[in-house]
């Protein structure tokens, strides 16, 4: 069979990305010099997909207002899920959209994925008998993620986030079923309320009810799964995923090193937009991506490791390296930013420093230490010159630092900070 369609899910808040995802899901986050949803249709359109299924939730204006009806050509079909409900509810929204199809992709879509693991994928389903299949990769470290332990081209248990590090397989999040699979996503029961695709591929395997029991199905009136083989396909290509925001500088810097921006390679590892501007006397170190509509001022040194987004602006003198500025952010003169990640329409004044990682972050009620962030300041945060941030420290949006001020904790939304 051939595969043309694909569920994209996009539905997901992103809740330990806060303050960026306080205005946008998550796939909608910068990976480089672009959203990570882009990054994902790429790869499905560059293996040959032809529709895209996009199921949104959360913040969904923010994905059909970036991509509207078609991308590269290729329509886009939006489908709501208006509850967040698990990855197995979310797939259900799209019942309709595909229950024509011998069979169609499912992918996350806040996570960079390469074409040559979708083509993987789909080589692997279309040869066999259509078996769910999906996308397997080696990681040093699997513990917020899916665990895969595979026997042959066969997957015989997935461990949702193990607790131990003997497991290096992990669940890549890259799927290809037929239809049947809605009927098995129907029968698996739901956890505190929520349906996880990755609970029925688990009952799929097992053939159980989930419990470890087998079920007879007379007295209950319930139907036993059928034990189904569930095909891995193990993949080298480059996976990212950004569980926390320190990991969207490690994000960018693996698509930088890949070479995965959009705009043409200037020299070497520097990509510069046609329509950015970046004075004779500035220096752009690479890898340095220079979105469109930017521009670098005389004597600022951009890089390495340093992405630019849309219509941003780095003064004069100012320092920007390994870190990531979303679209509109101004960077005044003589500023210094080291291990930043930026919101779009940040605006930091004169002499503003960040002088990065490693430092404490908060996340919540729970504190990681010594991780390499020099500071979070998301949408619309407004500095206002001669100011510190601290390593570790995260600025909600439309937060405003007045002049001088030295910040070393979290500050919340909307908050002004006074010297």
């Amino acid at each position: 069979m051939t595969v043309r369609a694909a569920v994209v899910l996009a539905a997901g808040e992103g809740t330990r990305l806060r303050p960026l995802t306080r205005n946008r899901p998550k796939p909608m986050l910068p990976a480089a010099d672009r959203p990570i949803l882009e990054h994902v249709f790429d790869a499905l359109i560059g293996a040959g997909i032809e529709r895209l299924h996009v199921v949104v939730g959360y913040k969904r204006d923010r994905v059909q207002d970036h991509f509207g009806p078609t991308y590269r050509n290729v329509p886009v079909n939006y489908v709501a899920q208006d509850k967040q409900l698990g990855s197995g509810h979310a797939l259900l929204q799209a019942r309709d959209a595909v229950s024509q199809e011998d069979g169609f992709l499912v992918v996350n879509g806040d996570q960079v994925i390469e074409r040559q693991m979708v083509a993987d994928v789909l080589d692997a389903f279309e040869e066999t008998d259509g078996s769910a299949t999906l996308a397997v990769t080696e990681q040093a470290d699997v513990s917020h993620y899916g665990a895969v332990v595979m026997d042959g081209d066969r997957v015989v248990e997935l461990v949702e986030k193990p607790e131990t590090d003997e497991y290096r397989l992990l669940n890549a999040g890259v799927y290809a079923f037929d239809p049947s699979i809605f009927d098995a996503i129907e029968a698996t029961p739901r956890v505190q309320g929520e349906l996880a695709l990755t609970d029925t591929l688990v009952r799929l395997i097992e053939g159980t009810d989930g419990s470890g029991e087998g079920v007879d199905g007379d007295e209950t009136g319930r139907t036993p799964p059928e034990k189904a083989t569930v095909r891995g396909v193990v993949t080298g290509e480059l996976w990212e995923d950004a569980t926390y925001p320190w990991d969207l500088l490690d994000m960018s810097r693996d698509l930088l090193l890949h070479g995965r921006v959009t705009e043409p390679e200037r020299d070497d590892s520097v990509w510069v937009a046609d329509s950015a501007t970046v004075h004779d006397d500035a220096t752009l170190q690479g890898p340095v991506v220079v979105g469109p509509d930017t521009e670098v001022r005389p004597g600022a040194v951009v890089g390495p490791y340093a992405a630019l987004g849309r219509n941003a602006t780095v003064g004069a003198n100012a320092v920007v390296a390994r870190s990531v500025l979303d679209a509109d952010a101004r960077v005044g003169p003589n500023s210094t930013l080291l291990d930043c990640v930026t919101g779009q329409g940040v605006a930091l004044g004169a002499e503003t420093t960040v002088p990065g990682g490693p430092g404490d972050v908060r996340v919540g009620d729970t504190v990681f230490e010594g991780q390499r962030l020099g500071a979070v300041l998301a949408d619309r945060v407004r500095a206002e010159g001669d100011v510190s941030v601290a390593p570790g420290t995260l600025v909600a949006p439309s937060a405003t630092l007045h002049t001088g001020v030295t910040v070393s904790e979290n500050i919340s939304e909307r908050a002004e900070v006074f010297r």
